[in-house]
């Protein structure tokens, strides 16, 4: 019975997608006034991928540590200091070969505030079954900030900064605890500010990984301040701590722009010219800057592609179309033998 009552309250509310990402003040104060019905939809959502993608993975909600908040209140206080908590989703083939190695994805959710979603425009249940079916085993981290996680987890966001850290722990982590797993043929891919973590986190750690998909990327938050309104300017203070206009130069360090002397991993980048969101003069900036250092690398602007920001995460066949771009991508550096270099991009 108790098995049956969550399950009738998962259905009803999946009978609703979850919100999106907060785009405003009003829609950020809403999302902080509502912490309570974030967590109770975060537990509807942890049994709807397990009933979605159970019959092919393995299906867990583990947690791992990752580097203290940026910011202390009280740096005496009890417990100050101390690794952040984070939250993340497996999915392991279960018809995977445990006897080989085998290469695996860190899948980086978008929005801010947000979370692995399950329903709307950015859900991901789809393409995480499309990657599972392609052999690939894959942890899709909740890093800080996250929604579903209460008050403290939403307030630890740290844009730019040690989200990206929660991310490559991630990797860590898979690795640490599968010993299948493949330390030479680690993938990551994301979309939108999951691009953003993605670009931040190949120009961190070039040895990391062997392949790189950043959708629509956020990719220079100067720019991207300049083409936004003043409520969203007010939303970046409050996560980096000031205006772009009084601290450029923490702007530019957390823009992925800025790292591009940094790539050394085969890297995909993808664009829409009709993106509401992220505007196409922010990946073409980035596009310009990797060919300014002399990057190989592959990348391609959509033409007004049907759906906007999220034009390849729909359920449309030009959708299906450019996704089959990216996993082609994926296994030319993922599948097979491990590569015994990664000096750049191909």
């Amino acid at each position: 019975m108790p098995f049956l009552l969550v399950f009738v309250c998962a259905a009803a509310f999946a009978q609703a997608p979850p919100a999106a990402a907060p785009a405003g003040p009003a829609a950020q104060t809403a999302a902080r006034d509502n912490m309570a019905n974030d967590q109770t939809l975060k537990s509807a959502d942890d049994l709807l991928w397990h009933m979605k993608l159970g019959d092919i993975a393995e299906v867990d909600k583990v947690s791992y540590a990752s580097l203290p908040p940026h910011n202390e209140p009280n740096k005496t206080a009890q417990g100050a200091g101390n690794p952040v908590i984070i939250y993340a989703y497996t999915f392991i083939p279960r018809k995977l070969d445990r006897t080989r190695k085998q290469p695996f994805l860190v899948y980086v959710h978008g929005g801010v505030h947000s979370d692995l979603r399950y329903a709307g425009p950015a859900g991901s249940p789809h393409i995480i079954r499309e990657l599972l079916e392609q052999g690939y085993a894959i942890i899709a981290p909740e890093y800080r900030g996250s929604t579903g996680y209460g008050r403290a987890y939403y307030d630890l966001i740290d844009y730019g900064g040690r989200e990206n850290d929660d991310v490559f722990a991630a990797r860590t982590w898979m690795l640490e605890t599968y010993s299948f797993l493949d330390p030479k043929r680690v993938g990551i891919v994301g979309w939108s500010h999951g691009g953003a973590i993605t670009l931040m986190n190949i120009f961190a750690h070039p040895d990391a990984y062997a392949a790189a998909y950043a959708g629509v990327p956020v990719s220079d938050l100067v720019a991207r301040m300049g083409y936004k309104g003043d409520a969203y300017r007010r939303i970046f203070s409050s996560h980096i701590g000031k205006s772009a206009e009084d601290n450029v130069q923490e702007y530019l360090r957390r823009s992925a722009v800025t790292h591009v002397s940094k790539l050394a991993s085969p890297l995909l980048i993808h664009t829409n010219t009709n993106d509401e969101d992220v505007n196409v003069l922010e990946v073409r900036r980035l596009i310009a800057a990797l060919k300014a250092e002399g990057k190989q690398f592959e990348y391609k602007v959509y033409e007004d592609a049907p759906g906007g920001h999220h034009f390849n995460r729909i359920d449309t066949k030009f959708a299906r179309d450019s996704r089959a771009e990216v996993y082609q991508f994926l296994a030319k550096y993922l599948k097979g033998a491990p590569t015994q270099s990664r000096a750049g991009t191909q």
